[in-house]
């Protein structure tokens, strides 16, 4: 059963959205969508409204980032319930690829995150065994996974009292993925001490120890693997269920029927290349699929299996693959509910990974290095998956065409959460015209300046951005820019020196980003605001305004000649939301007040660079100036590589995905000098 646990109870306007979603939701209705403006807390609507209609839930964002920040949220919410967390579960990943112009052939190359592979897990066997389930993922929850009906029926059940052989339980874990490993005891691996035998389930956080007396379980019990000792609150039950180690598992049986699929495929393929005058790319897929069946069949798995999933799993040609919406389908039928966070973002991405994927894969099969079955190992096409999803909520503060369009039809309802709990009024809004607008900006900045209080300004390109902010320093305003250009990490100290007021003005392009929360500034300015396109469109514009919505002086000013379409629509929204709050605070007594938000810690913090150059004292991690780094030895430049991986993973494991991505790219830097030293 689901249940909310916080200290803050919804204020009014989030008990109607919650009641109103709810009826949706119970009502049959395909589509809703939830336009709740920045700071209205639209997560904590969400959450009740899982209370409320106590359906499995998936919520899918559109970066693994955020899609962090929500599951650290749902599960502070439902702290008694399964939340679990399904992204991608690669730190690093490099698909398989070819380039013909170059004639290069790019082998897949991935760094794994045990800890996330784990969270995926534990997704699907939450999925599986349990009704009260949330999960947060990305989207890589449209692309394969194996079949759910294989997943569940490969499992090992042991119970109290059981007689079984122990050869009999080692046996069917090498079948479920999991390795024999007497020392290196870590996840997906079991053991045998004397009497013992000791499991470390993939998906948990714990260890099983069976016990056994004359091929009689006598004990089952939850330990700690570090220590060895048994947990205190031992929640194992009379009878315990192990679920595979992998996603992808082969049945022997199955794999046997599969292979002679796969090798009449083979033999048409390689004679349909020859007929193209394409011998050498005939050899090459031959010997490419003959290596993979044979390492399947001697080991169960090889890298890139998932490329011959179509036939382990029955499917026939341009059906779609399994994903872990299908999970949620074989569980629970019609009874789940899908959270679509950000949607203006989310949905463009969920409608673009199929093409990309495609044509990638095209590539590869003209070319020999993989079979024309590799194309059904894709991610679901868009409307694949809006035929999977029984009931949806879109959220945004701007929702798109898309969304809004699905409005238009049958079962579909629109929710607005447009008051926000602090009481602040939307921006107030000013149209001033352009041409000469640089000394009314610079005037209308240093009246900001002068309270303390920070400005945002946007311009249309990098030059541009460059330029002002050159100017304005000369103008002795302290001012920064911020463009795709910055490397992410420093993208992250940028907004956070201005938050700490190391600088008044921050200059950009698009200031859009997620998650750019900026209590501090009071004013935003829109250059150029009348060139129609991306950067200023309706939802660009709402966007952009929005981001001086955290302060109760909030104001925008727009330099325009003329007024555009999305100008008019911008301004007029912006005004209903104002209008909006305005009487919510009358009728409610509510005077507004400044959201006060502590300011975090950057991604990777730059402490810790000082002189500690000598053997025993490997330098901070994050940050490596070249100068001191060329002054390594190659030793120590090993011990820097070592230390720097585990670096890598802690990061990776609390969702710094930004950070662990730098170190990674650090590291490679590194082992490419150690391999040049080597070589002379």
């Amino acid at each position: 059963m689901f249940k909310v646990i916080s200290e803050f109870k919804p204020i009014e306007e989030q008990q109607k959205a919650v009641a109103q979603l709810s009826q949706g939701v119970k009502q049959g209705l395909k589509n809703q969508v939830l336009l709740g403006v920045t700071g209205s807390g639209k997560t904590f609507t969400i959450a009740h409204t899982i209370e409320k209609t106590q359906l499995p839930t998936l919520v899918i964002s559109h970066n693994k980032t955020l899609a962090g920040q929500l599951y650290q949220e749902m599960r502070q919410f439902f702290p008694h319930n399964a939340v679990s967390y399904f992204v991608s579960y690669y730190d690093y990943y490099q698909p398989e690829a070819y380039i013909p112009q170059t004639d290069t052939y790019i082998e897949k190359g991935a760094q794994i995150n045990e800890t996330i592979d784990k969270l995926r897990l534990q997704s699907t066997t939450n999925i599986l065994t349990r009704g009260d389930v949330i999960v947060v993922a990305s989207v890589s929850c449209i692309y394969n996974i194996g079949s759910p009906r294989e997943y569940g029926r490969f499992i090992l059940e042991l119970s109290i009292g059981q007689q079984i052989d122990r050869k009999k339980i080692f046996s069917r874990m090498v079948e479920l993925q999991y390795e024999r490993a007497e020392f290196d005891f870590t996840r997906g691996t079991f053991r045998e001490r004397g009497n013992t035998v000791d499991i470390y389930p993939a998906y948990e956080d714990f260890g099983i120890r069976i016990i056994l007396e004359n091929e009689k379980i006598e004990k089952i019990r939850s330990f700690d693997p570090l220590t060895g000792e048994s947990l205190k609150n031992d929640s194992i039950p009379q009878k315990f269920i192990l679920y595979p180690a992998k996603h992808y598992l082969t049945d022997p049986a199955v794999f046997k029927k599969a292979e002679n699929v796969i090798r009449a495929d083979l033999e048409k393929e390689a004679y349909e290349l020859r007929r193209q005058k394409k011998l050498f790319e005939a050899e090459r897929l031959i010997k490419k699929i003959n290596y993979d069946l044979e390492m399947i069949k001697e080991v169960g798995y090889v890298n890139g299996i998932e490329n011959y999933s179509r036939y382990f799993d029955g499917r026939t040609i341009g059906d779609p693959p399994f994903t872990l919406l299908d999970y949620f389908q074989e569980r629970y039928g019609k009874n789940w509910l899908v959270c679509v966070d950000e949607s203006h973002m989310t949905i463009p991405q969920l409608r673009g990974m199929f093409n990309g994927d495609h044509a990638r894969k095209k590539t590869l099969i003209d070319f020999g290095f993989r079979l024309r079955s590799a194309l059904d190992n894709r991610p679901l096409r868009f409307e694949e998956f809006y035929s999977h999803i029984p009931s949806a909520i879109y959220i945004s503060a701007t929702p798109n065409e898309w969304e809004i369009g699905k409005l238009k039809i049958p079962h579909s309802g629109l929710v607005e959460q447009l008051v926000r709990p602090t009481g602040i009024i939307d921006p107030k809004i000013t149209i001033k015209p352009a041409g000469n607008e640089i000394p009314d900006l610079l005037k209308e900045i240093k009246k900001r300046v002068s309270k303390k209080q920070r400005v945002l300004v946007t311009t249309l390109t990098k030059r541009n951005a460059e330029d002002l902010a050159v100017f304005l320093k000369e103008k002795n305003v302290k001012a920064e820019y911020l463009h795709s250009d910055i490397k992410t990490l420093d993208r992250s100290d940028i907004l956070t020196s201005l938050r700490k007021k190391n600088f008044d003005v921050l200059i950009g392009i698009n200031l859009l980003r997620e998650g750019l929360d900026l209590p501090e500034v009071s004013l935003v300015i829109i250059l150029d605001a009348d060139k129609e396109g991306f950067l200023r469109s309706r939802t660009s514009l709402v966007q952009t305004m929005g981001r001086a919505a955290r302060h109760i002086d909030g104001e925008v000013i727009l330099y325009a000649h003329t007024m555009t379409k999305s100008m008019k629509m911008a301004i007029e929204e912006v005004e209903r939301r104002r209008e909006y709050q305005k009487q919510y605070n009358i009728k409610h007594q509510i005077t507004p007040y400044s959201v006060l938000k502590p300011i975090r810690e950057t991604i990777a913090s730059q402490e810790g660079t000082g002189e500690i150059w000598d053997s025993e004292k490997i330098p901070n991690v994050e940050y490596i100036e070249k100068s001191k780094f060329e002054s390594l030895t190659p030793y120590d430049k090993k011990k820097l590589i070592k230390r720097m991986k585990t670096e890598m993973k802690k990061k990776a494991q609390n969702l710094h995905f930004e950070a662990a991505i730098a170190l990674r790219e650090n590291i490679k830097n590194i082992e490419k000098t150690l391999e040049t030293i080597w070589i002379k």
